[in-house]
């Protein structure tokens, strides 16, 4: 069993939650408040270690049996996500579901750090669009080590 912290369509009550397969809701938590919030192309959520500027995001810790991870959760991930591990708000440590470093996706990122969570985001009249003002670049909001950055809308091609 691992404990895996949920920030999106898996949760309860989301399109991909039946994946868990009676995994047990451990608890409704929060992240330590060291990471911003995307979302990628209105289609998911991604998590995004930083420096500074972070936020805590509100997602459900589960106990989730090994083999459910590798067989039903981990398969129906979005390429922009990859498996991670994120400090929770009361100090201990979970898997969780990351930005992938660098994005390869065309996928605009918006930064919802500040509705908290998911749901919130979702549940709001108006998402972003695609003006310049909605766009983030991940590279300066999510960058805390050397890795490659992800590229942005001028380096992108159709």
């Amino acid at each position: 069993m691992a404990l895996m912290f949920l920030n999106g369509g898996a949760m309860r009550g989301g399109p991909l939650h039946h994946l868990l397969d009676g995994a047990p809701l451990v608890a409704e938590t929060a992240t330590a408040p060291k990471y911003r919030f995307y979302s990628v192309g209105d289609r998911c959520p991604g998590l995004a270690p930083v420096a500074h500027g972070g936020a805590a995001i509100e997602g459900e810790l589960y106990d989730i049996p090994m083999d459910v991870l590798r067989d039903r959760l981990m398969p129906a991930e979005p390429p922009e996500l990859e498996l991670g591990v994120i400090e929770l708000a009361d100090g201990t440590s979970s898997f969780a579901m990351l930005l992938r470093r660098p994005c390869t996706s065309h996928a605009e990122l918006y930064d919802i750090t500040e509705s908290g969570s998911w749901k919130a985001y979702m549940d709001m009249d108006v998402h972003p669009d695609a003006g310049v003002e909605a766009r983030t670049d991940a590279r300066t909001d999510a960058r805390t080590d050397a890795r490659p950055a992800a590229r942005t809308d001028r380096e992108k091609t159709s």
